[in-house]
């Protein structure tokens, strides 16, 4: 991606990795960058948008053994992925080296809205 794609803007809610802001550690983990990287392969099969500039993303936990806890959404509770994502979620991040267990919950609360997209998702979903 170039900086572009990935570049926070002044008038969004995105956060420092260019997406919607998440809640949780990821952030301030020495691993943040390679989950988030990991996270940005997964992309929801309806819309062709990552999950994590879509904003199903919640929340991003690593604790001190690298054991990750990531909080998600759907952008509809009958989505027909919706018994799919946690696997492909956990699929994406089980590679990346250091990393130990994996636990992806699926979340309602608060529901999602178009509102947590980054501006990227909006510019590729034409909704400027």
């Amino acid at each position: 991606m170039t900086d572009a794609a990935t570049a926070s803007t002044a008038d969004s809610d995105d956060d420092e990795f260019g997406g919607p802001v998440i809640s949780g550690n990821v952030g301030d983990h020495p691993m943040g960058r390679k989950v988030i990287t990991a996270l940005r392969t997964v992309y929801d099969p309806e819309i062709p948008v990552n999950i994590l500039d879509l904003g199903l993303i919640y929340r991003v936990d690593i604790d001190e053994a690298n054991n990750v806890e990531v909080d998600m959404t759907l952008t509809a509770p009958g989505c027909p992925v919706a018994g799919e994502m946690p696997g492909m979620v956990s699929a994406a991040l089980d590679p990346v080296e250091g990393l130990g267990d994996v636990k992806v919950e699926i979340v309602w609360d608060p529901p999602w809205t178009q509102d947590r997209m980054s501006e990227i998702a909006r510019i590729e979903l034409g909704m400027y």
